[in-house]
């Protein structure tokens, strides 16, 4: 055997030593870590941004529900739901997405997402208290039906004209107006009842008041004079008359 080919057979026996990781799959290593704390960070947010939507759309459901009770304090709830349901549509449709959307959109969605915002509140306002105020809500919960879907098409759909008025569109129209006039009907039905308790909020009357005046006079009956009076006056009249015969 040649020098050569004992030169190549060592070089062969040799083992290769790996490359260590250059830059590049350095950084590559470093992004996916922080695409992945990323993730987990988006994760929390987005709880977050749901979380407020919720919240939002809670408050102003009660506030457009009991707002005739009492206008100042459930305009400051209702005012406390939007910035609530605003702020989380701010995060969830623009802070956690990548793209940033031009102006014009941006105060389309804002706009949209408020009134999307009321309508829900209409909505499940109107159903969770209908047996409370149930012309009111008969009003509301159509309403909330035809706010909602209008607004929920113009801050999603691309062209919302198309979807709004499309086969689907109609469909909503129907269901908005059977419901409104069915849940007119159930309301004088339910007006005609006498009331008889529930989700009260007016001040009642206590109910053992009717028995209290019904036994006053039982109580304030006058006894009835004692018949031994009689008996006293004739005795003392006897016993005069017995002292005057004595005499």
């Amino acid at each position: 055997m040649s020098p050569a080919q004992l030169a190549d057979r060592d070089a062969a026996t040799v083992p290769r030593q790996s490359p260590r990781p250059g830059r590049a799959e350095l950084r590559r290593a470093g992004s996916r870590r922080a695409r992945r704390a990323r993730r987990g960070d988006s994760l929390s947010a987005r709880y977050l941004g749901y979380v407020g939507y919720f919240v939002g759309a809670g408050l102003i459901s009660g506030a457009v529900v009991h707002y005739p009770l009492d206008p100042a304090r459930y305009t400051r709830i209702a005012g406390l739901g939007v910035l609530v349901f605003l702020a989380a549509t701010v995060l969830n449709e623009f802070v956690l997405t990548r793209q940033r959307p031009a102006v014009p959109r941006v105060l389309l969605v804002i706009g949209a997402s408020l009134l999307l915002s009321f309508g829900i509140g209409m909505l499940s306002g109107g159903m969770q208290h209908f047996d409370d105020f149930p012309d009111r809500a008969a009003v509301l919960i159509p309403l909330g039906i035809a706010v909602s879907f209008v607004a929920y098409y113009l801050k999603e759909a691309e062209r919302p004209a198309r979807r709004i008025f499309s086969l689907f569109g109609l469909v909503v129209l129907v269901t908005t107006l059977a419901a409104f006039f069915g849940l007119r009907q159930l309301a004088a039905g339910i007006g005609e009842e006498p009331e008889s308790g529930g989700h009260s909020h007016g001040s009642e009357e206590p109910a053992s008041g009717g028995q209290q005046v019904g036994d006053a006079p039982a109580e304030s009956d006058p006894q009835p004079s004692s018949p031994a009076t009689a008996p006293d006056s004739s005795e003392g009249g006897g016993e005069e008359e017995g002292g005057g015969h004595a005499h």
